[in-house]
């Protein structure tokens, strides 16, 4: 998928001139291609969300460039004293949230996705029958 700045922009939320900016800073990576056969891909795109989500929980650009720049490095299992790390919160229901440090966890965006809906799906199968559940028929 190739897209244009403003589709880019208006597909993350981030207006067309920060996308320039995160780029000259190296926060998100350069376009593809050159001039104006210039594209941007479903990579550019998570950069641009990524981001976004780390300024709406309060990061500073320079906390995001020591984030990405901790991207290079070895996960690590644990965090250091004054550590920080981003975690997505996923509501599955009403008492069931899911966090995730996609980071650590080494997951896409993509793959994170994928990993809600299979946790949704069984826990809908765990609620959809609840006796089925406490009294399974083993031919007893």
């Amino acid at each position: 998928m190739r897209l244009t700045l403003t589709q880019l922009s208006e597909q993350s939320g981030v207006p067309e001139r920060s996308v320039r900016f995160y780029i000259q800073k190296g926060l998100v990576d350069r376009p593809e291609g050159e001039k104006r056969g210039a594209y941007y891909t479903p990579r550019h795109l998570e950069q641009l969300l990524r981001i976004r989500q780390w300024r709406e929980a309060g990061l500073s650009l320079e906390g995001i460039a020591e984030l990405l720049a901790a991207r290079s490095e070895p996960p690590r299992s644990t965090l250091r004293p004054s550590g920080m790390e981003v975690r997505s919160h996923l509501l599955i229901a009403d008492g069931v949230e899911l966090a995730i440090a996609p980071e650590r966890a080494g997951l896409s965006s993509d793959q994170v996705r994928q990993l809600f809906r299979a946790v949704q799906a069984a826990y809908a199968d765990l609620a959809r029958s609840p006796s089925d559940q406490e009294n399974p028929d083993h031919g007893d």
